[in-house]
């Protein structure tokens, strides 16, 4: 059993704002038609769906305690269905890689990411893969608070849809790792 968390912020303000890039792949992983509607998981305070790829149960997550706080939600789904670190995977922004680009990670620091940071926190172990999707774009002049929780452009859009697009066909859940 894999857990493949997406992270972002609830509610409607936040939708399709940078730090909510987690949650987009998830929304599209949800529509390739492997997977259950997302619905809302109070016990775990998060929307949860269920699917298989390559005939392994994978559970999808939106925490929906905002960002900095995602690790509880976090540490709620992987006691109750006994998952072990190497086989989560979390899906997030990143504002050290450009725009149009993604990299995955495995057992590293949280380069400063408050919603991996409260992961790792809770977890107490950065032992899991990390999807970082990039948002930085030349010339940001906003401060990296406000910048995080503004809407992509269209154009911006059209490249991170794309960027999501290439994550959702290519993730491929073998063993305890993640092929791409």
């Amino acid at each position: 059993m894999k857990l493949i968390i997406g992270l972002g912020n609830p509610g409607e303000e936040y939708k399709k704002t940078r730090h909510n890039a987690g949650f987009l792949v998830l929304d599209k992983l949800v529509l390739s038609s492997k997977y259950q509607v997302l619905s809302t998981q109070s016990k775990f305070n998060a929307e949860i769906s269920n699917g298989t790829i390559d005939d392994e149960k994978i559970i999808l997550a939106k925490p929906q305690t905002f960002m900095n706080n995602s690790g509880q939600a976090v540490k709620a789904i992987v006691d109750y269905y006994k998952i072990k670190p190497e086989d989560i995977i979390v899906i997030h922004d990143d504002l050290d890689i450009p725009l149009g680009e993604y990299k995955i990670s495995k057992n590293k620091n949280s380069g400063g990411h408050k919603g991996v940071q409260s992961i790792i926190d809770y977890l107490g172990t950065k032992d899991f893969v990390r999807i970082r999707i990039g948002i930085m774009i030349e010339n940001k002049k906003t401060p990296t608070e406000k910048f995080v929780l503004e809407r992509f452009s269209e154009d911006e859009m059209g490249v991170v849809k794309r960027v999501i697009g290439e994550i959702t066909e290519n993730i491929s859940v073998v063993g305890s790792g993640l092929l791409t």
